[in-house]
């Protein structure tokens, strides 16, 4: 179950990844050339927050449920902080993509408040562009093949 989660979470990361990067590219297109926020570009917003969430899910889902890692790393936290390794996925990987959820909700809310098309498409840009740095950031580079 732990492999099929794991490979489920993978394939999450990099349809996330993909869709940050179209909705980034389309958002600044919007905002530079001043087009008008269409129902695509709210249903591109929404299908961000859903992956996301799926993203967020099958990963707690990993770290208290399933992964050997996490478990080895909550049985004994103190020790844990020494290694880098487990340290990355106790602490450091779970704390990012927490935040970077808490981003995209946030930039998704502010832009669809917003008042003009530009704003919209700005503030949509800006959160998705920090919340995918934070994602590359604090992937996990070493277990790209899962």
């Amino acid at each position: 179950m732990y492999i099929g989660f794991l490979h489920l979470h993978s394939t999450f990361r990099w349809l996330l990844l993909l869709s940050l990067i179209f909705a980034i590219v389309k958002y600044i297109a919007g905002w530079l050339g001043n087009q008008p926020w269409k129902k695509s570009d709210n249903l591109l917003g929404i299908s961000i927050l859903w992956l996301i969430d799926l993203q967020l899910v099958t990963g707690l889902t990993l770290y208290f449920f399933l992964s050997p890692i996490t478990q080895i790393a909550l049985t004994n936290f103190g020790a844990a902080m020494k290694d880098a390794s487990l340290r990355f996925y106790a602490v450091e990987h779970l704390s990012v993509m927490v935040l970077t959820v808490i981003l995209v909700h946030i930039g998704r809310a502010k832009s669809k408040r917003a008042k003009s098309d530009s704003a919209k498409f700005k503030i949509a840009a800006i959160f998705y562009l920090v919340s995918l740095i934070l994602i590359i950031a604090a992937m996990p580079w070493s277990r790209l093949q899962n």
